[in-house]
């Protein structure tokens, strides 16, 4: 978010889970590299890279999703909402979040239920790797588990703020990103303070 936020944990684990994806990421492309030039020089196969990657890519989409969500990253269509006066945007922010935080314990909810199946049945993948499904599916559910918990903090914060007045700031921090909130971003990511005038940029 773009101010100092209360939830310090939340926004801890938001970031360790983002960190943690990025490496399982780096390290599948470091095994399907392997893998490649194993088959093209070598002709053998590690067997299963492909398996590993899908398990790789639904826990890392699930670590992301609450780092995503500090950095409003997550797609809004907001072609009316910016149109509306603040005393109408304010209310229809905190239902966006509400609404995502309802949304976030369903998944929640969800990954549980099937994570206590996989453990009832002893299920394992129908692979050569023949994988306990759930190491995976536990994994999976941690993610889930920090993004329901923080949308749950950041849906309570939003009311909070609507309940006291302070529109402003919770349109600040829960409203769709602005061309200006882009702009600074672009400014801090490469270090340098990009005029208005065309073609000029200085540092």
């Amino acid at each position: 978010m773009v101010t100092p936020h209360p939830y310090r944990l939340a926004r801890g684990l938001a970031h360790g889970a983002a960190i943690a994806a990025g490496y399982a990421a780096l390290g599948l492309s470091l095994l399907i590299t392997f893998e490649v030039i194993a088959r093209k020089l070598f002709h053998f196969s590690l067997q299963g890279v492909d398996e590993i990657g899908g398990y790789v890519l639904a826990i890392g989409v699930s670590f992301s999703f609450a780092y995503a969500l500090l950095h409003r990253a997550h797609t809004r269509v907001d072609v009316l909402l910016t149109r509306l006066p603040r005393l109408l945007q304010a209310p229809l922010n905190v239902v966006a979040m509400v609404m995502l935080a309802a949304f976030s314990s369903f998944m929640l909810w969800r990954a549980i239920e099937t994570l206590e199946e996989t453990l009832e049945f002893g299920s394992l993948a129908s692979t050569p790797l023949q994988t306990p499904l759930w190491i995976p599916q536990s994994l999976w559910v941690v993610g889930l588990g920090v993004f329901c918990v923080l949308t749950l903090l950041l849906a309570a914060h939003a009311l909070g703020l609507l309940v006291t007045g302070r529109l402003v700031a919770l349109d600040r921090e829960y409203g769709p990103r602005s061309t200006d909130d882009e702009l600074s971003e672009a400014r801090k990511d490469y270090g340098s303070d990009i005029t208005t005038e065309p073609g000029r940029a200085t540092s």
